[in-house]
């Protein structure tokens, strides 16, 4: 309904009329199409929710139209040479907040590391106020992560220890018992004392010698350093990964607290 009134500007300004080419509306549902005036995300909101640009255009060239073959994952110049408006789809394309989140993900995982930890950086700071080795955690974010703003529910941990329920150290497939963290802890927490040489390798391989000399698997021994570290089930790293990031003293200091805890 509104073209005819666009072509009576365009005939007042004395331009030239276009050739339209209609778009199958974006339905939020299968009856609701998708629209900011009902709260829906914007292309301003996605980014400032840590969606990349570039995933979000290659997300909309799917929407309502189809490539040739399997390949989801353009460039910008790729879309303009595989670009046939005879391909729109005459039904309305439902916006799918899954396949988004994918394709963002696959373009995040292709970033160099430093543009990853360039873009990163100003999550991080939401939630990380202490010095920690961010190279280190940007290297294990990045393959784990989906959207910019899941970075910060994830690193809670680093600015303050997290209360631990003993059961957290409970795991079947890494045969651990709070019984055994503590063994396990008691028996860590002097290699680690010793280590001089204080980054992610050579703190493995210290936990390695240990668990080869105690005849255990390394999940036994460093599936409880990452609960005395962090509080949490899941994290941006091993055990060793957060022992480098957060350095020798804090390190020490957090598996001494979950000893006289356990």
């Amino acid at each position: 309904s509104s073209t005819p009134k666009y072509n009576l500007l365009y005939e007042a300004f004395g331009w030239e009329k276009p050739i339209y080419v209609h778009c199958p509306p974006v339905m939020k549902d299968a009856q609701n199409k998708l629209s900011k005036r009902n709260g829906d995300a914007s292309y301003q909101d996605l980014v400032a929710k840590g969606y990349l640009p570039a995933a979000v255009l290659n997300y909309l060239l799917l929407l309502g139209w189809a490539p040739e073959g399997e390949q989801e994952i353009f460039s910008l110049d790729e879309m303009i040479k595989i670009w046939d408006p005879a391909r729109i789809s005459k039904s309305p394309a439902i916006f799918d907040p899954l396949k988004l989140r994918a394709i963002n993900a696959a373009y995040i995982r292709a970033l160099p590391a430093e543009e990853f930890r360039r873009l990163a950086d100003p999550f991080i700071d939401r939630a990380v106020h202490c010095d920690i080795d961010r190279d280190l955690l940007c290297a294990n974010l990045q393959p784990r992560c989906e959207v910019l703003e899941d970075i910060p529910p994830q690193l809670d941990f680093f600015d303050a220890v997290l209360p631990i329920d003993a059961e957290m150290y409970r795991n079947k497939k890494q045969k651990t018992t709070p019984e055994s963290a503590k063994e396990a802890l008691a028996a860590l927490l002097p290699v680690l004392e010793a280590q001089t040489d204080w980054n992610r390798d050579a703190i493995f391989e210290a936990c390695k010698t240990l668990a080869e000399q105690m005849e255990k698997k390394n999940g036994w021994l460093l599936f409880p350093l990452g609960i005395a570290l962090s509080g949490k089930a899941r994290t941006p790293g091993g055990g060793t990964d957060l022992a480098a990031m957060m350095g020798k003293d804090e390190t020490i200091a957090r598996v001494k607290a979950a000893l006289e805890k356990l």
